[in-house]
């Protein structure tokens, strides 16, 4: 309790001084309305910099056939510089839409470096180039957005998403194509909130978005910004929310088309030194301490939320913002002297409430995830508790265990308490994201739960004309289990990566000269789902079918779960949530007659979901219109039992038809 006051002081306290120096929060997060570039009302242009450590600062372009020095920004206080430029006596366009810009840094040193602005809101590589181009950015009819944001939904199902790898062809994919071809799936599928990856602009596609080099701009290789707004809009019009995988942790250090060197010092942006740089990550670090990182930083969240109406973030690296480790080379037991003490970075965390305080602020229905695997206590607590203000964590031990499974353990090996306890491990009014795999378990050197489960076979054995081979067959009922006692167990939301959902052949990998550019594995094979001679199709229909059942049931939105039986011997995992009651039977071969299993609610029970069926690729050995009654016997701490059939390796959902709905 002292410590949640101790952190709520200092956030107070910065809250009260953004308060006193720049009129509050709101002013102080629309930093992109004088920072850069900006056409005036007379046609004249308004631009302006932070570069404390330049000698001097020009403006230079098309617009002046490239002279570095005739246009000079003049020195303010606190390391800015601005440059007011007349309109043209003709009034044409100084600046026109689609030209190239350029500041010219004079360092004191005596260097003279050419950069993009940090507040560059479009760069794009042309050709065979290898560095972005700024491209002032004023279209004479930018996006009009026509429908409003969706409310925040009780259940959030989340659907990770990334638009370059998209389409089943070996090249980049557009915000056009996923807006056409991709969100009607997603839709179809019962996800309703959209995670969207690297769309910060990042010049190393095969960084899958994480190394940012310009934080304003949409990323130029998928189309243009009115494209992504067009995708957003498009996804609002569907009902679905869109959040924005937005990456505050670190930044690339490119200098010629990203923020590092900036003003010609290793500083401006990022700590001086040794602790401005990640020894992993091979790039740099925020000084979230500093004044004007923090209008940057804050300024870029509202950038995201307003221009092209994103409904929330889900930061990523937040371990590494945490501590001044970073997190690298620590196991985290849980022990709490591991989340307090000096190791804290408290100004990124500082950071942190910030960001949550101002995304809250602007829009409360706004959603904020943290991806923090250290566990770190009250990060989804109420900021004025003391804690970090995030709306929900990742359930980052869930992935782990379920490839730990796959790879150590032989199937009648599980353990079904270790299962239970790893799913439900989570503090009391701490919501998470729960997932069996993301993106993580795709990337190239590792594998996604169906190569782990299926291997080679995918590639032979995947037609209806096929054998069921006893390797295909454990991997297709084994694939729907993990992924329904994940939704219904691990947490109050639900993520999944794109193509993950059918069981996706292969693995991830970007071009890259490792793979002299291959485009062959940095793409989504949707096409496989829609053919029939296909067993991917019975994984689909799964996944669409668990999520409509939670949209209509809500467990996720529920409170947890109670377990009734978690049987070593048997195998089985039975537990109820939301009205509902699952059983799970993990066991490879045996099946169960009459087999009792307790429940809270007395009255008749129907199957509402069966693993077993034949649209999913069971072996239909349950009877759909059979009716269960439950009897006044207690079972397992629960007033009453029911009996019921439970094949081998099969989930089942049974719902109290005699409950109003």
């Amino acid at each position: 309790k002292n410590l949640a006051y101790v952190q709520y002081k200092k956030f107070s306290d910065i809250l009260g001084n953004i308060g006193q120096n720049e009129g509050g929060i709101d002013k102080f997060s629309r930093g992109y309305e004088s920072f850069g570039v900006h056409k005036c009302a007379d046609g004249g242009l308004y631009c302006k910099e932070w570069a404390p450590g330049a000698e001097g600062v020009f403006l230079t372009g098309d617009f002046n056939g490239w002279n570095p020095f005739s246009y000079p920004y003049k020195k303010m206080d606190y390391g800015k510089w601005e440059l007011y430029i007349p309109p043209k006596q003709n009034k044409s366009l100084l600046v026109p839409h689609g030209s190239k810009l350029k500041v010219v840094i004079t360092s004191k040193s005596g260097e003279i470096l050419y950069r993009i602005s940090p507040w560059a809101k479009y760069v794009a590589r042309e050709g065979s180039n290898v560095n972005y181009d700024w491209i002032h950015w004023d279209p004479e009819h930018p996006y009009k957005f026509k429908h409003s944001r969706p409310k925040k939904p009780k259940s959030v199902r989340i659907y990770e998403s990334h638009v370059g790898i998209s389409s089943h062809e070996g090249k980049i994919a557009s915000y056009k194509h996923f807006t056409c071809n991709v969100l009607p799936r997603i839709k179809d599928l019962g996800y309703n909130c959209i995670q969207l990856m690297a769309i910060m602009e990042h010049a190393y596609y095969a960084s899958f978005g994480y190394q940012i080099t310009s934080f304003f701009a949409a990323s130029s290789r998928y189309g243009t910004p009115e494209e992504l707004k067009e995708l957003v809009d498009t996804a609002h019009s569907m009902g679905i929310v869109v959040l924005l995988d937005v990456v505050h942790s670190h930044a690339s250090k490119n200098s010629e088309d990203g923020l590092n060197m900036f003003d010609g010092t290793d500083s401006c942006y990022f700590h001086y030194g040794p602790r401005g740089t990640h020894d992993l990550w091979d790039s740099k670090l925020f000084a979230y301490s500093n004044w004007e990182v923090l209008r940057f930083l804050l300024s870029n969240i509202r950038w995201w939320l307003e221009e092209y109406c994103f409904d929330g973030f889900r930061f990523d690296g937040v371990t590494s913002m945490l501590y001044h480790h970073h997190g690298i080379g620590q196991s985290f037991s849980g022990d709490y002297n591991e989340y307090f003490g000096l190791q804290v970075d408290e100004d990124a965390l500082i950071y942190l409430m910030l960001a949550n305080h101002l995304v809250h602020t602007l829009y409360p229905d706004s959603i904020t995830i943290a991806e923090d695997v250290s566990g770190m206590p009250a990060l989804c607590s109420p900021i004025s508790q003391g804690g970090g203000g995030f709306d929900y964590r990742l359930a980052m031990a869930i992935p782990d265990k379920w490839i730990q499974l796959l790879k150590e353990f032989k199937d009648e090996d599980w353990n079904m308490g270790n299962i239970v306890y790893t799913l439900t491990n989570r503090r009391y009014l701490e919501k998470c994201i729960a997932y069996a795999e993301s993106h993580d378990q795709a990337l190239v050197g590792d594998k996604t739960l169906a190569f782990w489960l299926m291997d080679a076979e995918m590639y032979t054995n995947m037609s209806v004309l096929a054998p069921f081979t006893p390797v295909i067959d454990r991997g297709i009922q084994l694939h729907k289990m993990i992924r329904l006692i994940t939704h219904a167990l691990g947490g109050e939301g639900y993520l999944n990566f794109m193509g993950n959902e059918f069981g996706h052949p292969e693995w991830l990998d970007f071009p890259r000269k490792g793979n002299n550019e291959s485009y062959h594995y940095a793409r989504r094979q949707f096409h496989l789902t829609d053919d029939d001679l296909l067993r991917y199709k019975f994984l689909n229909n799964f996944d669409r079918d668990m999520n409509r059942l939670e949209e209509r049931c809500g467990w996720l939105s529920a409170p947890q779960a109670f377990v009734s039986e978690k049987h070593e011997g048997n195998k089985i995992i039975a537990f109820e949530r939301a009205g509902l009651l699952f059983i799970f039977n993990f066991h490879p071969s045996k099946s169960y007659t009459d087999y009792r299993v307790g429940t809270a609610l007395p009255g008749k029970f129907k199957i509402v979901l069966d693993s077993d069926a034949a649209e999913y690729g069971g072996h239909q050995r349950l009877d759909h219109s059979t009716d269960f009654f439950s009897e006044a016997l207690e079972h397992n701490g629960r007033h009453y039992s029911l009996l019921v059939y439970i094949p081998s390796r099969v989930a089942l959902i049974l719902q109290n038809v005699d409950l109003p709905n």
